[in-house]
Protein backbone atom coordinates (compact mmCIF):
# COMPACT_ATOMS: atom_id res chain seq x y z
CA UNK A 1 0.00 0.00 0.00
CA UNK A 2 0.94 3.66 -1.06
CA UNK A 3 1.60 6.52 2.06
CA UNK A 4 -1.15 8.83 1.49
CA UNK A 5 -0.34 12.20 -0.46
CA UNK A 6 -3.31 14.28 0.35
CA UNK A 7 -2.99 17.89 1.12
CA UNK A 8 -6.03 20.09 1.50
CA UNK A 9 -6.32 23.49 1.15
CA UNK A 10 -9.28 26.15 0.98
CA UNK A 11 -10.06 28.95 -2.22
CA UNK A 12 -12.63 31.94 -1.27
CA UNK A 13 -14.55 33.60 -3.85
CA UNK A 14 -15.14 36.86 -2.69
CA UNK A 15 -17.44 38.65 -4.73
CA UNK A 16 -18.48 42.42 -4.50
CA UNK A 17 -20.43 44.39 -7.32
CA UNK A 18 -20.06 41.26 -9.80
CA UNK A 19 -16.17 41.33 -9.24
CA UNK A 20 -14.40 38.74 -7.80
CA UNK A 21 -11.48 39.37 -5.51
CA UNK A 22 -7.80 37.90 -7.23
CA UNK A 23 -4.44 38.22 -5.80
CA UNK A 24 -1.31 37.71 -7.92
CA UNK A 25 1.46 35.12 -6.37
CA UNK A 26 4.71 36.74 -5.47
CA UNK A 27 8.08 35.08 -4.16
CA UNK A 28 6.55 31.90 -3.18
CA UNK A 29 8.02 29.46 -5.07
CA UNK A 30 4.87 27.70 -6.68
CA UNK A 31 2.94 29.80 -9.33
CA UNK A 32 4.71 33.16 -9.06
CA UNK A 33 3.48 35.62 -11.23
CA UNK A 34 -0.25 34.19 -11.88
CA UNK A 35 -3.19 35.08 -10.32
CA UNK A 36 -5.42 33.13 -7.20
CA UNK A 37 -7.97 34.07 -4.80
CA UNK A 38 -7.54 33.85 -1.41
CA UNK A 39 -6.45 30.84 -0.35
CA UNK A 40 -3.90 28.79 1.66
CA UNK A 41 -3.32 24.78 3.00
CA UNK A 42 -5.24 23.43 6.09
CA UNK A 43 -3.02 23.30 8.75
CA UNK A 44 -3.29 19.96 11.44
CA UNK A 45 -6.24 19.75 13.70
CA UNK A 46 -8.14 22.55 11.40
CA UNK A 47 -11.48 22.57 9.43
CA UNK A 48 -12.06 23.65 6.40
CA UNK A 49 -14.01 26.44 7.38
CA UNK A 50 -11.60 27.39 10.38
CA UNK A 51 -8.83 27.37 7.51
CA UNK A 52 -10.85 29.91 5.57
CA UNK A 53 -11.71 32.15 8.37
CA UNK A 54 -7.38 32.14 9.10
CA UNK A 55 -6.37 32.95 5.44
CA UNK A 56 -9.23 35.89 4.95
CA UNK A 57 -8.05 37.18 8.47
CA UNK A 58 -4.05 36.61 7.29
CA UNK A 59 -3.94 37.60 3.79
CA UNK A 60 -6.83 40.35 2.76
CA UNK A 61 -7.12 41.73 6.72
CA UNK A 62 -10.91 40.78 6.80
CA UNK A 63 -12.73 39.36 9.30
CA UNK A 64 -15.44 36.02 8.32
CA UNK A 65 -17.74 33.98 10.26
CA UNK A 66 -18.98 30.32 9.48
CA UNK A 67 -22.25 31.59 8.60
CA UNK A 68 -20.47 33.77 5.63
CA UNK A 69 -19.23 30.98 3.82
CA UNK A 70 -21.08 28.82 1.50
CA UNK A 71 -19.96 26.13 -0.43
CA UNK A 72 -19.00 26.52 -3.84
CA UNK A 73 -17.06 23.26 -5.29
CA UNK A 74 -14.47 21.06 -4.43
CA UNK A 75 -11.31 20.18 -6.82
CA UNK A 76 -9.10 16.69 -6.77
CA UNK A 77 -6.14 18.20 -7.80
CA UNK A 78 -2.57 16.18 -9.19
CA UNK A 79 -0.40 18.80 -8.77
CA UNK A 80 2.61 16.98 -10.84
CA UNK A 81 4.34 16.37 -7.42
CA UNK A 82 3.98 13.65 -5.11
CA UNK A 83 1.21 15.60 -3.69
CA UNK A 84 -2.55 15.35 -4.51
CA UNK A 85 -4.57 18.03 -3.34
CA UNK A 86 -8.24 17.85 -2.23
CA UNK A 87 -9.12 21.83 -2.58
CA UNK A 88 -12.65 23.32 -1.18
CA UNK A 89 -13.90 26.92 -2.49
CA UNK A 90 -16.25 28.81 -0.78
CA UNK A 91 -18.06 31.68 -1.51
CA UNK A 92 -17.72 34.58 0.94
CA UNK A 93 -21.29 36.18 1.22
CA UNK A 94 -19.72 38.75 3.77
CA UNK A 95 -17.40 40.14 5.65
CA UNK A 96 -16.24 42.46 8.20
CA UNK A 97 -13.22 45.18 6.90
CA UNK A 98 -12.28 46.08 3.47
CA UNK A 99 -10.25 43.40 1.69
CA UNK A 100 -6.41 44.36 1.34
CA UNK A 101 -3.07 42.66 0.67
CA UNK A 102 -1.36 41.76 4.01
CA UNK A 103 0.92 39.29 2.69
CA UNK A 104 3.20 41.68 0.68
CA UNK A 105 5.84 39.54 0.82
CA UNK A 106 3.49 36.70 -1.08
CA UNK A 107 1.45 38.85 -2.98
CA UNK A 108 2.40 41.74 -5.55
CA UNK A 109 -1.49 42.35 -6.74
CA UNK A 110 -4.56 42.37 -5.48
CA UNK A 111 -7.70 43.09 -7.51
CA UNK A 112 -11.29 42.79 -8.30
CA UNK A 113 -11.78 41.33 -12.28
CA UNK A 114 -15.00 40.50 -13.74
CA UNK A 115 -15.59 36.50 -13.29
CA UNK A 116 -16.01 36.54 -16.81
CA UNK A 117 -12.86 38.24 -17.86
CA UNK A 118 -9.65 36.62 -15.91
CA UNK A 119 -6.61 37.48 -16.28
CA UNK A 120 -4.79 35.56 -19.12
CA UNK A 121 -1.84 34.30 -16.37
CA UNK A 122 -4.70 32.91 -14.08
CA UNK A 123 -3.21 29.94 -12.42
CA UNK A 124 -5.15 26.96 -14.45
CA UNK A 125 -6.94 24.72 -11.95
CA UNK A 126 -8.11 27.88 -10.26
CA UNK A 127 -9.69 28.92 -13.83
CA UNK A 128 -11.62 25.61 -14.03
CA UNK A 129 -13.13 25.39 -10.30
CA UNK A 130 -13.93 29.20 -10.76
CA UNK A 131 -15.64 28.68 -13.91
CA UNK A 132 -17.23 25.51 -12.38
CA UNK A 133 -18.60 27.82 -9.31
CA UNK A 134 -19.75 30.49 -11.39
CA UNK A 135 -21.56 28.31 -14.02
CA UNK A 136 -23.01 26.01 -11.37
CA UNK A 137 -21.83 23.45 -13.67
CA UNK A 138 -21.06 20.80 -11.21
CA UNK A 139 -19.65 21.02 -7.59
CA UNK A 140 -17.20 18.37 -8.36
CA UNK A 141 -14.22 18.91 -9.92
CA UNK A 142 -11.02 16.64 -10.98
CA UNK A 143 -7.77 18.61 -12.45
CA UNK A 144 -4.79 17.04 -13.83
CA UNK A 145 -5.03 13.62 -13.84
CA UNK A 146 -5.32 12.16 -17.27
CA UNK A 147 -8.00 9.79 -18.00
Amino acid sequence: MKSPTHFSAVYLLFVRDGQLLMIRRFNTGYEDGNYSVVAGHIEKGESPTQAAIREAREEAGVEITPNALEFAHVQHRWSGSPREYCDYYFWVRHWQGEPRNCEPDKCDDMRWVSPNDLPPNTTPFVRQAIRAAFDHATPYGEYGYSN
